[in-house]
């Protein structure tokens, strides 16, 4: 019997210092709808939240050289305390994942297009930090590792379940899923006020978090990472707490 689903959108977070449970939107309130029709590619290298600082790799055929990006690794937000959505508790704390049979589970949920997007861009084996968010103190506490590539979310076909999608249709289905499995717990709590320090020091000399999305694109549930912004930030665990 599956268990409920728990709603990953809501772990949006805000570099404020009140709780983000006070200011956090969902994703569906602001959904980039123009997104919707596009190709289920991350967007190219133009951005201005860092897109041209990740990886490239280029792809040769017959008819020439064609540059493509590709993402490394991921910060998955989820809710560790309980939260009623619909009649339907949202919370998923990584204890939750490590709860799990062979600590694995699916990440359903999300209904942002451009969080759906990078949901598709994930290739096996790739980490990702698990963040949790909407609570009183928000950071990374684990690592995860995508175990199963993007499939069509049963959630948005489940009347009963919160995120259900009376638009989308199973021939042609608007979200996705991946399974992650759990890895290990990151050697200390990385709250994300020690992030935000370090990414502000960032901007301002050029360090690898100058452009971390999870400052230029706060709201969003699924975020990539640049090889630079997971190396450094796992070097934090490392360190002693500030």
């Amino acid at each position: 019997m599956p268990w409920p689903s728990r709603k990953r959108d809501k772990g949006a977070v805000s570099d404020k210092k009140e709780p983000d449970a006070k200011i956090a939107k969902t994703e569906e309130e602001t959904p980039d709808k123009e997104e919707e029709e596009k190709s289920t590619k991350p967007p190219a290298g133009s951005s201005k939240s860092g897109w041209k600082n990740w990886k490239k790799t280029k792809e040769s055929d017959t008819g020439g050289e064609e540059s493509k990006i590709t993402y490394c690794h991921w910060l998955l937000k989820s809710e560790p305390e309980s939260r009623l959505e619909k009649g339907v508790d949202v919370k998923f704390s990584i204890d939750d994942l490590k709860a799990e049979p062979n600590q694995t589970t699916f990440w359903d949920g999300v209904r942002n297009y451009q969080a759906r997007n990078f949901l598709r861009a994930m290739k096996l084996g790739q980490q990702a930090f698990f963040y949790h968010s909407n609570c009183k103190e928000p950071g990374i506490v684990g690592i995860v590792k995508i175990v199963k590539e993007a499939y069509p979310d049963h959630t948005q076909f489940d009347q009963k379940d919160p995120h259900y999608d009376s638009s989308s249709r199973k021939e042609n289905p608007k979200w996705s899923m991946v399974d992650v499995q759990f890895v290990r717990m990151t050697k200390r709590f990385i709250p994300l006020s020690e992030i935000k320090a370090h990414y502000l020091a960032h901007k301002a000399d050029g360090g690898p978090l100058k452009n971390m999305m999870l400052f230029t694109r706060q709201r969003l549930s699924i975020q990539p990472l640049t090889q630079e912004e997971f190396d450094f930030v796992l070097s934090l665990e490392e360190e002693k707490p500030h």
